[in-house]
């Protein structure tokens, strides 16, 4: 599938300001708020909290349909990533920040998940999965309009891109291992995760390395 994608591309200072803004226009500045991750939130938070959970949100599934052009791929061989995509379920983990630091976590968090636009902040209801507590978690849901985005793949596309792509923090294989090693870690897995990860795998002996087989184990 062709798609063009920006390099480079990122939101202002102000946009970014003014999105997180929004986002927190109601907090009343002394509660804790959650943030509900899917992909490398999951294994890779970046934030101060004090509870983790597992925890599903409805309406919205986990999808490898954003393109990658620095970190899990480049500008000639794209790489794939996960969004939360609208329809169906997702199982992730949420996270509770506490409120005393809470503004400069989200700047940071800001700066990290909506500098190139791709995502828009929801507030979603998630249960969390220990004890069946309804929570309001703070969510990053694709949007459809964003140059990267590239909706349904094939797995035979997936595939290919998982074969070849690898950016700034390593390759696409390596972002989806790490994906099924924390769902698994967190008593969610995703099965059509783990397929796609086995057949890729699969797809790569007898040249993958020891270290990439052992995080399918």
């Amino acid at each position: 599938m062709s798609i063009h994608v920006p390099p480079g591309a990122r939101l202002s200072a102000r946009e970014l300001e003014a999105s997180l803004a929004a986002t927190l226009a109601h907090w009343d500045g002394r509660a804790p708020l959650w943030v509900f991750g899917y992909g490398s939130l999951m294994w890779k938070p970046e934030l101060d909290f004090d509870l983790r959970a597992p925890a599903r949100v409805h309406g919205y599934h986990r999808r490898l349909c954003l393109r990658s052009i620095r970190y899990r791929g480049t500008v000639d061989c794209p790489g794939i990533v996960a969004g939360l995509d609208r329809g169906g379920c997702c199982a992730g983990v949420a996270f509770r920040i506490p409120a005393r630091d809470l503004r400069r976590q989200f700047e940071r968090l800001w700066s990290r998940e909506m500098f190139m636009g791709s995502y828009e902040p929801r507030w979603l209801r998630a249960r969390r999965l220990d004890n069946g507590e309804l929570i309001c978690a703070l969510a990053f849901v694709v949007r459809h309009d964003a140059p990267n985005y590239v909706g349904r793949l094939s797995e035979a596309e997936l595939l290919q891109i998982l074969a070849r792509a690898c950016g700034d923090n390593g390759s696409s294989l390596d972002y989806l291992l790490r994906t099924v090693e924390a769902l698994r870690a967190n008593g969610v897995p995703d099965a059509h995760l783990e397929r796609l990860a086995q057949r890729a795998l699969q797809g790569l002996q007898p040249t993958a390395t020891p270290q990439v087989a052992q995080t399918m184990r």
